[in-house]
């Protein structure tokens, strides 16, 4: 491939802001001053080496102005350190949240980047004494962190996984409060929620939630929403993704445009009841 061919491939993201937020979504920038759907998740709902992600393919279909606040690599930190969106989110006509790994979130344990919650911060003094054979210096990133602990210390990192999962209950229950306004949650992965976690490894995205997680947030939203992705869609690989060579390897980790597909069309039969009623509502 040649160096233009190559830069054909490549998005553009048109990294947009939002009031004063401090943090950079992808674009192009929408209009808030009228009904529109408001979306807050994590790379998918980005829609990272996605052309057309589910929030765009959900504008087509609805009619309305969706506004992509997913974020690559976020935490539930980064939503709750940015209150400005939870207003944004609040005055659209519904908010879908994707679920999102328990992993990029500061906790007793250690401290991540308030706005880049992938970055691993600084071990606390509780962790550095229950993991005292570790060197926590080496670590840049939270995955990278939490997977080496579980290697080297297996016997002890269940401390860890309860601590995040009791923070992420804690901090979903915080945000969802914060957000007035019908809700739905997503959960977009390439396999349904799991009944029971493994105990002495990470396991898979999103990183140590479990059904009954979800179950305990279900009052206080409209509905959950599971992407049950076919065949096809799991094993499309990185087909009709665009990225540069040197992230071969990322892109191949991720849904890639059917699974995106499929999910717009999982959220569109939740969404346009939801819609329709708030629209006759606004009539009266």
């Amino acid at each position: 491939m040649t160096v233009q061919s190559a830069q054909r491939r490549v998005l553009n993201y048109r990294p947009c802001r939002y009031g004063t937020t401090r943090v950079d979504f992808r674009g192009p920038k929408k209009r808030l001053n009228g009904r529109y759907v408001a979306f807050l998740g994590g790379t998918e709902t980005y829609g990272k080496f996605i052309s057309r992600p589910f929030p765009d393919i959900l504008e087509e279909r609805l009619g309305l102005p969706c506004v992509n606040f997913g974020l690559t690599n976020a935490g539930v930190d980064v939503f709750l350190n940015e209150p400005e969106v939870l207003g944004f989110a609040a005055r659209s006509e519904v908010t879908v949240i994707q679920i999102l790994g328990a992993q990029n979130m500061s906790n007793r344990f250690y401290r991540v980047h308030p706005r880049r919650n992938d970055r691993f911060v600084a071990a606390s003094q509780l962790m550095r004494s229950v993991f005292h054979d570790v060197d926590f210096s080496e670590f840049n990133f939270t995955r990278h962190m939490l997977s080496d602990v579980s290697r080297q210390a297996s016997e002890r990192f269940s401390f860890v996984r309860e601590e995040l999962r009791a923070a992420w209950c804690a901090r979903m229950q915080i945000l969802l409060e914060r957000i007035a306004g019908r809700k739905l949650l997503l959960w977009f992965a390439d396999h349904p929620p799991p009944k029971k976690l493994p105990q002495t490894r990470l396991g898979r995205d999103p990183l140590f939630i479990d059904r009954p997680m979800i179950e305990t947030l279900r009052p206080l939203v409209d509905g959950v929403v599971q992407v049950r992705l076919s065949e096809q869609a799991r094993l499309s690989g990185t087909e009709g993704m665009r990225f540069r060579s040197l992230d071969q390897a990322a892109a191949a980790k991720m849904l890639g445009p059917l699974a995106h597909e499929e999910a717009a069309n999982a959220l569109y039969d939740e969404l346009r009841p939801l819609l329709m009623r708030s629209k006759k509502k606004a009539r009266r």
